[in-house]
This record gives structure tokens, sequence and C-alpha cells, in this order.
């Protein structure tokens, strides 16, 4: 699975520690997750599209995204 965590992360000037708070997970679960070694459950995976208000789409993809500006 692919998602672009670290990217709406970095737009918007979260750190992984405020998302992790916010979400009720470890800070090392967020590193995980956009490293791409763990999987979310469908319920944290639709809390992380809550979160930075857009839809699960935008978030996690089967497919990689493409490069932006590539």
């Amino acid at each position: 699975m692919h998602n672009r965590i670290a990217v709406l992360r970095a737009e918007r000037g979260v750190s992984r520690r405020r998302l992790a708070d916010a979400l009720g997970v470890h800070y090392q679960t967020v590193g995980y997750l956009e490293r791409g070694e763990y999987n979310p459950s469908l319920h944290l995976a639709l809390r992380l599209a809550k979160y930075f208000e857009v839809p699960v789409e935008v978030v996690f993809s089967t497919e990689p995204f493409p490069r932006i500006g590539g």
C-alpha cells in the first residue's frame, strides 16, 4: 500500500508526534505508516483522512502515486 502521509504532514506543518497524538497512536506508528512498514486498519485509515480533511483515496492507494513535478 502506498500513502501520502509524509507529504500531507509537511504541507500542513504537522509533526509525527502531533499527528500520533491526534490519532491516539504512538508516534513511531506514524513513521511505520509513512515508510510502508505497516498497513493501517480501515478505522485508522479513515481517521487519517478525516484529520487531513481529504478523501481516503488522497492518503492511500494500492498503486504508486504519480511524482509531482517529475
